[in-house]
Formats: structure tokens, C-alpha cells, sequence
């Protein structure tokens, strides 16, 4: 076990975290924690955007030294007198000092931060393969070693040779960042930096909870501790279901299966996998944070969340800012929120809406009026006074929304700006074929799905809701609540009675001041889990809408966790109130019903992590614990290892030949089979491995290029194997160096006319790289005959 690369990691996050606490109260002065749980995050959000544009130039050890100068500036700048400065003198800021976190507050956060990061550690110690199989671990540790070989931005795409990768790169940009800031191999840097955005996940979450809590007189560190674990133990109710029917008897057990509408046979049957949980409603992928981690893939859902989380504390910024700190709002709104949605596109551009959506969520409900916002003269033909009369306040109210979409749409644009980059790679280059299509009523998900998967949270927010607006007048709530749920049903639409009902009665309870923040977050999830039962994204990223599920999900869970936070503590120390219904429990009561009810959440969505966590330790595949990513290869594919490792050793990024990774080849004949195909060994393992770009590699290509580019570059390939002449031919137009011959190649062409690259003048054998399952080539290019004479030749 590689322990001081370990402790190396864990100093080096938090001494960057350290670096960025200025940063953080600076942005966040009124929250009770300063914002401390996201110094992390806005330490790496700068080196992340520095190195994004500074890469353009020149990538790698320089751009990461600049980024931390600018961190050293930023959080020098934020800490001194601005006076002083325009006097050329240099004097600390005594406010500045005074808005520093507590240095408890500051301890039991790191020891969040330290106690998630430790926690990943352990798992991946005995699971570390970055191996392809149930996963994108191929992709996202190619990824990771492009970067760490390229001169600059963007990477080359290793499975598309001399064309940029397409993929939001966002995450594994920090992880080479990391990598390199602490000289570590990307064999072990792959799963530290898992380790590291599970521990910036986990604190964000804390710190957010704990805030909004604090904003609302309740406890901060009970708050902050329910969300975090929620976000890092809890899963979604699939466990406690199948624990429960496995515990009934026969009879019973198909009983209450029937009344669930559940198929007994498929959940009792089979022993308990941790895969399972994260495929509940058909056709689409239900993962947690839990999962995710435990799955091992360094993947842009996962990436992308504590920074989701720093756009919901800067929306809580915006939320809490009262309107006479005009410049403060603004600077939020048009500083810093684009500067965090920009680098989100380039982390996943499925959540860069979701920070607008939040900041416009925030300006339309604040106590401040987002008019408070607009240039004077327009400000001025706006203002409504506000009276308790109907026709002037329900004016104000409809101009809310809309005024606070027109402000968010100039910070988008801004945000566009800042990932402009990205975005004319991975979008203006075409070629891949996406659409926004309405939803099939067949595809919409069941009432028991949504149950199972949103289950905890939705009766979590439900019973918060109700306690908020439905006290002085709990029937007509109740029966609103009611009747949306059975037009739902009416129209096969169940997701409009479950998350309908949040929305509605969170925006009620916004808009009559009787609830906080956290409510924001529960009406901004539950938009997100609606949209996606309407409408989806049709593309070739898997079936249906199974994408746009998986990655608005993702989204979902980590904001209703630090909402969760807040509303079980605000249960647990419920205030009576004397002029309560004799439908409300009385105080005695409810506080019983509460503790009950948080004691059977936390059991019910934690028995997934006592399932799981110990068979992951228990039955990983090493003898001894490690973080080396790449240990899987010696152990299952050793005749592999030395043509990998010499190839790995190579400098710059030579163009490779391998077969691609395809099952589907439409046209071709069967003289090429189909074979290898994704998420097997054999797709691509040089390549995927050593980040030296293949001519034509993972299916997923289709994707991002269309399957036009894609499959002319298969076809392209496999004439290379087939046929002497069109091999020179290939060997040249995409500058092929190394030429790998394995057992995916000769599965693919042997007795189909594989030809011996060795026949081919220019073409050698490299003894140091081959083995007895793999024949590594050399080519010099300029030494390849015409293909025309090799033609003559055959002929």
C-alpha cells in the first residue's frame, strides 16, 4: 500500500484548501462557516480555468505554476487593505482578518474533508483496477494520461488519433493538475483523485447544509452531518426493500410484492450486488454518489459535483445579500457565477444549466427584489410599489421570475465566453447527431420506480413542506397536494404529482417566508427529476433517455442531500406552536415522530454502504491493498504487460494501430467480424493505457464524431490489416508509428488475410515490446514503399 503517496495527497488538498479560506469568506461573509467547506473547490476552480486558457498555449508543469501564482495572488489580494495597495504600501485588512472562519469550524472541516478522502482510499485499495469492464475507467484514465502527455490544450483524443478529444475534460484536467503538483504516477494519481473530489464533495455538502441551517437557527453541525451522510453512505431505498422481502415469509413476501407491484422473483431471488441498486427504472441509470465512487469511474458526473455545490452556495450568496449591496450582487452574479458555470461546461455540460438554474432560483425567490439588480433607468420604470393590494403585488410577483431570466441569461452568456474554447471544439466541429425530444408516454417512469429511487428525500421534503405551509391550513394543502398526484396518474405522468408537489408548495412556501434556502435546492432538484420525465436528449450516448436520466440524477442527489440536512434538523428541534390545528401533533409528539422517523431514513438508506463497503474490501481482487490503477494488468493479462509498458514509456503522443472497438460496422462484410467490442479487455488496451492516440478506438467515437467519421476510420483500419497496399496507405495518411498486433487483431482478421506488417519495407519488429501474445511494430515512415509498388508486388 503506497501510504506516504497517501499522506502526500492529503497535505498537498489541504494546503490548497488552506490557501483558498480567504477566498472563500471573501465570497461568502454572512455564511456562519465562511464557506470554508468550499476553499477546496475555489482553489481548484482557479488552477482549473487558469490551466484551461493558459493550456492553449502551453500545458503542463508551466500552466499549473501559474494557476498557483494567481491562487497566491488571489488569496494574498483578498486578505490586504485596497487602500494600502493604492498607496504602494502593503497593510492587511483588519475586516478581511475578522471574516476568516473560525479555526474550529476550519479543523472539523478539514477533518471531513480528510475523513471522506481516507474513506475512498480504503475502497479503492482493494479495487484500484482502472479496468474496462461495467465502466468508463478506459476513458476517463485515457483521458487522464493524454493530458499528462499533452503540450497543450485541448488533449489529443486517444481513441480518434489527431483530433482533439470531445468529451468534457474538466475533472481529469484537476487530476493531472494534482498529479503533477504532487509528482505522481497516473497509476496511483487515478484513484488519489477519486479519493479527492469525494472529499471535496463530502465537505461542500457539509459546509452548505450546515450554513443554510445556521441562516435558519438551527444546528449547523447536526445539518452539516446529515448531508454528509446522505451524500457519501446513503443510497436510494432498492436495499432496504430487498432486506425487507427477503426477511418476509413466502406468503407475505408475495403478498406485499404484489401490492408494490414488484416482482418478487427479481428481487429476492439473486444475492445482493451493489450494482443493482443503480438500475431501478428501466431504460435509464439511477446512481448515487455511493455507487458511483464504489463503481470507480473518474467520470464527469462525478467531477462535477463540488462545484455544483459552490454554484448553490453562490446562489445562497445572491439569496442572502439584501438588495442595498447592489455591487456585491452584482460582482456574484456576474463574476463569479459565470467563472464557476464556464469551468462546469468543461467539467460536464449537463450541469452548467443547472448552476444558472439555481442562481435564477435564488434572485427570483430572495427577500431582494432582482429589479434591485437593473440599471437605474430601467430599474426605475419597473418599480411597482408593494401593497397588500392584488393588482399591484401580483404584477411584482410574475416580473420576478422573468426579470431574475433575464439577468441569469447575461451571466450564461459571460459563462459561455469564459469555456468559449471548449465549446468550439466539443460543439461547433459537428458531426454527432443530438436532438431535444418529448418523451414517450411508454418511457416515463412508474410510480414505484420513482418511489424506490427518491423515496427517502421525497417524504424528507414532503413532511418539511407540509410543516412549512400547511399549518395554519393543513386540508387544503393536503388535498391540493392530493389531487396533483392523481392527475398525474390521470395522464400517466406520476412525476407530476411527486415532484410537482415540491415545486408548487416550495415556491408557496418562498414566496410567504416560510421557509429558507434549503428550499431552493429542493424546488431546483425537483425541476430537474420533472424535466426529465418530458423531455430528453436523443443522441448516441446510449438508448433512449438513459444519458439524460444518468447525468441529470447525478445532478439531483447532491442538492437534495444538503437540503435533507437542514430539514431533518429543523424536524428534530420542531418549535410548537400554540395556535396549532387538532390536525397537528402536538409538540410531545412530533418530536418523537421526528427522532422515529430520522432513525428509520438513516438505517433504511444506509444498508446499502453496510452491504456494500465490506464486499468491496473483502472482495477485491489484490492480494495486498493498492492504489496502482494498472495492478489488474499484471494479474489478469501479464503476456501484456511488457508491450504496454514500453509503449507507455514512449515521449510525445505516437499515432498507434489497433483494431477498433466495435460490434456494430454498418455495410461491412464478415470477412471482419465484430469483435472486439466496448467495455471488454482487448478494446483498445494500448491506447486506453498509455494515452498514445489510436487511428480508430471506442465505439463511443459515434458519439462524439458521428458514425460517418467514425466508421470510415474502422473501415480505414481494418483495410490496414487486410491488405498490404491500403496498410502503407493508412500507415502514412494518419502517421502511424506502432503498429499492435494482439488478440483482438488476430480475433478480428486471422483467417480473414492478416497481413505480416513485418513484409512491409519500413515496418519492424521492436523485440523489447512484443511478447508471445502481442507483436508491437515499428514504423519509419520514410522508409514505407509506394503502395503502388506494393500492389505490383502482390500481383
Amino acid at each position: 500500500m503506497e501510504y506516504g503517496l497517501v499522506v502526500r495527497w492529503l497535505v498537498a488538498l489541504l494546503a490548497l484548501g488552506a490557501v483558498g479560506v480567504p477566498l472563500a469568506a471573501r465570497l461568502f461573509p454572512r455564511s456562519a462557516t465562511r464557506g470554508v467547506g468550499f476553499a477546496l473547490p475555489l482553489s481548484s476552480l482557479t488552477l482549473g480555468l487558469v490551466a484551461f486558457w493558459v493550456g492553449r498555449t502551453t500545458f503542463g508543469p508551466i500552466a499549473l505554476a501559474v494557476g498557483l501564482l494567481v491562487l497566491l495572488a488571489l488569496a494574498a489580494g483578498s486578505l490586504l487593505d485596497s487602500d494600502s495597495l493604492r498607496d504602494r504600501t502593503v497593510r492587511l485588512d483588519d475586516e478581511a482578518l475578522d471574516r476568516l472562519p473560525d479555526r474550529r469550524v476550519v479543523a472539523e472541516t478539514a477533518a471531513v474533508f480528510a475523513g471522506a478522502f481516507l474513506f475512498v482510499v480504503l475502497i479503492r485499495a482493494f479495487d484500484p483496477g482502472v479496468d474496462p469492464s461495467a465502466g468508463e475507467k478506459f476513458l476517463d484514465y485515457g483521458i487522464l494520461k493524454s493530458l499528462l502527455r499533452a503540450g497543450a490544450l485541448p488533449p489529443e483524443d486517444m481513441w480518434f488519433a489527431g483530433e482533439p478529444v470531445r468529451y468534457y475534460y474538466g475533472g481529469h484536467l484537476l487530476s493531472a493538475l494534482f498529479t503533477t503538483l504532487t509528482a505522481t504516477p497516473a497509476r496511483f494519481g487515478y484513484n488519489l483523485a477519486l479519493a479527492g473530489f469525494f472529499g471535496m464533495l463530502v465537505a461542500a455538502v457539509y459546509d452548505l447544509a450546515g450554513a443554510v441551517a445556521a441562516s435558519r437557527g438551527r444546528s449547523r453541525r447536526t445539518a452539516g452531518l446529515l448531508a454528509a451522510f446522505f451524500v457519501g453512505l446513503a443510497a436510494n431505498l432498492h436495499t432496504a426493500g430487498w432486506v425487507v422481502l427477503r426477511a418476509l415469509p413466502p406468503g407475505a413476501r408475495e403478498t406485499v410484492s404484489s401490492l408494490l407491484g414488484f416482482d418478487p422473483s427479481g428481487i429476492v431471488a439473486r444475492d445482493f450486488s451493489y450494482w443493482t441498486a443503480s438500475r431501478i427504472i428501466p431504460g435509464t441509470i439511477n446512481e448515487f454518489p455511493l455507487f458511483a465512487w464504489l463503481n470507480g469511474d473518474l467520470h464527469a458526473h462525478m467531477t462535477m459535483t463540488p462545484f455544483l455545490l459552490l454554484g448553490a452556495a453562490l446562489a445562497f450568496a445572491l439569496y442572502r445579500t439584501p438588495a442595498s449591496e447592489t455591487r456585491r450582487r452584482r460582482l456574484l452574479l456576474f463574476g463569479a457565477v459565470p467563472l464557476v458555470g464556464g469551468f462546469q461546461v468543461v467539467l460536464d455540460t449537463w450541469s452548467f444549466p443547472s448552476v444558472l438554474g439555481l442562481a435564477w432560483l435564488a434572485l427570483a425567490a430572495a427577500p431582494a427584489a432582482p429589479r434591485t439588480l437593473l440599471p437605474a433607468p430601467l430599474r426605475r420604470r419597473l418599480d411597482v410599489p408593494l401593497t397588500d393590494d392584488a393588482d399591484t403585488r401580483l404584477p411584482a410577483e410574475l416580473a420576478r421570475p422573468v426579470v431574475a431570466a433575464v439577468l441569469v441569461a447575461g451571466a450564461g452568456a459571460i459563462a459561455v465566453a469564459v469555456a468559449a474554447p471548449f465549446l468550439l471544439v466539443a460543439v461547433a466541429g459537428g458531426g454527432s447527431e443530438r436532438e431535444l425530444a418529448v418523451l414517450p408516454v411508454e418511457m416515463r417512469s412508474s410510480l414505484n420506480g420513482l418511489l424506490i429511487v427518491h423515496g427517502a428525500f421525497l417524504g424528507t421534503f414532503v413532511s418539511g413542506l407540509l410543516s412549512a405551509v400547511g399549518r395554519e391550513r393543513p386540508l387544503p394543502v393536503v388535498a391540493g397536494g392530493a389531487a396533483l398526484v392523481l392527475a398525474g396518474l390521470a395522464v400517466d405522468l406520476p412525476a407530476l404529482g411527486v415532484f410537482g408537489v415540491l415545486v408548487v408548495a416550495g415556491w408557496v412556501a418562498l414566496r410567504t417566508d416560510r421557509a429558507g434556502f434549503e428550499t431552493v435546492l429542493i424546488v431546483g432538484g425537483a425541476g430537474l427529476a420533472l424535466i426529465v420525465e418530458v423531455v430528453y436528449l436523443n443522441e448516441q450516448a446510449g438508448p433512449g433517455r438513459m444519458n439524460t436520466v444518468f447525468k441529470t440524477y447525478a445532478q439531483v442527489w447532491p442538492l437534495w442531500a444538503a437540503a435533507a440536512g437542514v430539514v431533518l434538523t429543523g424536524m428534530l428541534r420542531a418549535v410548537p406552536r400554540p395556535d396549532a390545528s387538532l390536525l397537528w401533533p402536538s409538540a410531545g409528539t412530533r418530536d418523537v415522530a421526528a427522532s422515529l422517523f430520522v432513525a428509520a431514513l438513516l438505517v433504511s438508506t444506509g444498508l446499502y454502504a453496510a452491504f456494500a463497503v465490506p464486499a468491496h474490501v473483502t472482495e477485491g481482487y489484490p492480494e495486498e491493498p493498492t492504489l496502482d490503477g494498472t495492478d489488474f494488468v499484471e494479474t489478469f493479462h501479464p503476456s501484456q504487460v511488457r508491450a504496454i509498458d514500453w509503449l507507455d514509456a514512449r515521449e510525445g503522443q505516437p499515432v498507434i494501430l489497433s483494431a477498433p472497438a466495435t460490434g456494430v460496422y454498418p455495410g461491412a462484410e464478415n470477412r471482419y467480424g465484430h469483435s472486439p467490442t466496448m467495455y471488454q479487455w482487448n478494446a483498445n488496451p494500448a491506447a486506453s493505457l498509455t494515452g498514445l492516440p489510436t487511428v480508430a478506438g471506442w465505439h463511443h467515437e459515434v458519439g462524439y464524431r458521428g458514425p460517418e467519421a467514425y466508421f470510415s476510420r474502422v473501415r480505414d483500419v481494418d483495410d490496414a490489416y487486410t491488405s498490404r497496399a491500403r496498410a502503407v496507405e493508412v500507415l502514412r495518411e494518419y502517421d502511424v508509428r506502432y503498429v499492435w498486433v494482439g488478440p483482438a487483431e488476430r480475433g478480428r482478421y486471422e483467417g480473414r488475410g492478416l497481413i505480416d506488417f513485418a513484409s512491409i519495407d519500413g515496418v519492424e519488429v521492436v523485440d523489447a515490446a512484443s511478447t508471445p501474445t502481442v507483436t508491437v511494430f515499428r514504423v519509419t515512415e520514410s522508409e514505407l514503399p509506394a503502395a503502388s509498388a506494393v500492389n505490383s508486388a502482390e500481383e
